[in-house]
């Protein structure tokens, strides 16, 4: 019978000495300076081996110690993949909330100085902008977009469309019926299918319950908040499309 052992082991990235200074290994199983290693965001992936008095062992889904001796070896060869492509997807997700940070902070700073200097922001009215490098190459979007909730009226909506849907069923278009069917669902997590409910609005039908509806969703919408999106794009040449830089893993 296999013997397992429970235990708390701490761990910690190693370290080496290099003529007077420490080096510390990273994620990517890289040895970089001590000061790169603090002042960088590092990212944790727990080492596959650890000692347990004085043995070698890896810990399993249950949280028990097992002796190396005991893991098979495809196990090791599959768990020493997937910690390096972790740890890779790790480093990758530090450095995109970096470039975020670093964006965020380059472009808020020339909009203070446009301001200072010149008395005027270069964000809209609602903090969209946009910003080109100097041959027209290259461009970086700031875009802003309203967060919108829908309230208790969306319900006295659906009562006066689904009203209109069953008086017109025979004369209706059945695309109008699915449209009605879909805005109104609601997903596995209890989220309205918002764009759907945006397309009802463009129908204009002349039955007053219908316009009542209508105006029953646009005083149901609320604004709760806002979310930033930053883009950036290039192009070959100053006639050419603008083609969007991916950031999108999907995409890469």
């Amino acid at each position: 019978m296999d013997t397992v052992i429970t235990a708390e082991i701490p761990s910690a990235p190693r370290q080496i000495e290099i003529e007077g200074a420490t080096y510390i290994e990273d994620v990517r199983g890289r040895f970089v300076p001590e000061a790169m290693y603090r002042s960088a965001a590092q990212v944790k992936v727990e080492p596959a081996v650890v000692e347990f008095q004085g043995r070698p062992g890896m810990m399993d889904a249950t949280g028990k110690w097992v002796p190396l001796a005991l893991v098979k070896t495809a196990n090791i060869l599959e768990d020493e993949i997937v910690r390096k492509c972790v740890a890779f997807a790790l480093d990758a997700s530090a450095s995109l909330s970096r470039l975020l940070g670093h964006t965020k902070f380059d472009l808020g700073s020339y909009d203070a100085l446009l301001e200072q200097e010149y008395g005027v922001t270069k964000r809209g009215e609602k903090g969209n902008a946009t910003y080109y490098s100097y041959d027209g190459l290259y461009r970086v979007q700031v875009q802003v977009a309203t967060l919108i909730d829908f309230g208790p009226e969306l319900h006295i909506a659906k009562s006066l469309v689904d009203e209109c849907i069953n008086d017109w069923s025979a004369d209706s278009r059945v695309e109008l019926q699915a449209l009605v069917t879909r805005a109104f669902n609601v997903d596995q997590e209890g989220t309205l299918n918002r764009s759907e409910i945006y397309r009802l609005l463009r129908y204009e039908m002349s039955d007053p319950r219908w316009k009542r509806a209508m105006d029953a969703i646009r005083d149901a919408m609320r604004p709760i908040g806002s979310k930033e999106y930053i883009r950036f794009s290039r192009r070959s040449d100053v006639k050419a499309k603008w083609e969007p830089i991916s950031l999108d893993f999907a995409r890469a």
